[in-house]
């Protein structure tokens, strides 16, 4: 078995500043905290993207600072809402794989699959050709052994109308490359600041709440509308029969 950890949806701003009149800054501190204070056992944490909201570097150095002192192994990905050139700047020991900041890490349990969906100035999430070949190679370079993909923009509808138009822009082709290989077992997920579990082509996904602001659950409404609801993050267990996520609030 293995135990993850999936940080999503930060949204640091430039020290001092709120967002929504929340403070992003604190609440990533007290979420951090928590998982370093329950969680010495996670075999990895994963922050799946909008590190910052603005992708400013001074944002980025705020929480390379951060992290400096987090004891806990953990790997960062972007969402639209970040800067790769101002993210390079701020973690040069991450250097991005032919301009993409994605890689994978083989577990005991199988390869966990961190793939880069960010779109410069777009907020829906998008995969070059680029990408997708690099997604059927490290799908193919497994050997046939479970592959569970970490991703910021959805490629499945959480049918909330706001947010699916959204999410991945490509997802047929996504899902073209998944079934030529049959051994993704689970997608996780950020983007949406909503909580929700499911299956999509017969793989199953979770979403998860940000650690900062939330999005309504508007599911007739083709509005959005941001939510002060409780933020949480995941705790995965994965092995050869199931996959269990916990959704754990980190604020009194």
């Amino acid at each position: 078995m293995i135990k993850l950890i999936q940080i999503t949806d930060p949204h640091l701003t430039l020290p001092g500043e709120t967002l929504f009149g929340l403070d992003p800054h604190a609440r990533l501190d007290a979420c951090l905290d928590h998982v370093a204070k329950h969680h010495g056992d996670v075999d990895l944490v994963i922050v799946t993207g909008d590190l910052t909201h603005d992708g400013e570097p001074a944002a980025y150095a705020a929480l390379a600072e951060r992290l400096g002192g987090f004891a806990l192994p953990f790997r960062l990905m972007l969402g639209n809402h970040d800067d790769r050139g101002r993210f390079a700047a701020a973690f040069p020991a991450l250097a991005p794989d032919g301009g993409f900041f994605q890689g994978f890490v083989d577990t005991a349990e199988g390869r966990l699959i961190l793939l880069d969906t960010l779109e410069a100035g777009r907020v829906e999430g998008h995969l070059s050709p680029e990408r997708l070949h690099w997604l059927d190679r490290t799908l193919a370079g497994t050997g046939g052994r479970p592959a569970f993909v970490f991703m910021h923009h959805p490629p499945f509808p959480i049918h909330v109308p706001a947010l699916d138009a959204v999410r991945l822009a490509d997802a047929e082709r996504f899902a073209a490359v998944l079934a030529r290989h049959e051994n993704v077992r689970h997608i996780f997920a950020g983007h949406v600041h909503r909580p929700s579990a499911g299956t999509w082509n017969g793989i199953g996904f979770t979403t998860l709440f940000g650690t900062c602001q939330q999005s309504a659950a508007l599911f007739s409404e083709n509005r959005f509308e941001t939510s002060l609801e409780p933020p949480s993050y995941g705790v995965v267990f994965i092995d050869a029969a199931t996959v269990t996520v916990h959704f754990v609030s980190f604020m009194a």
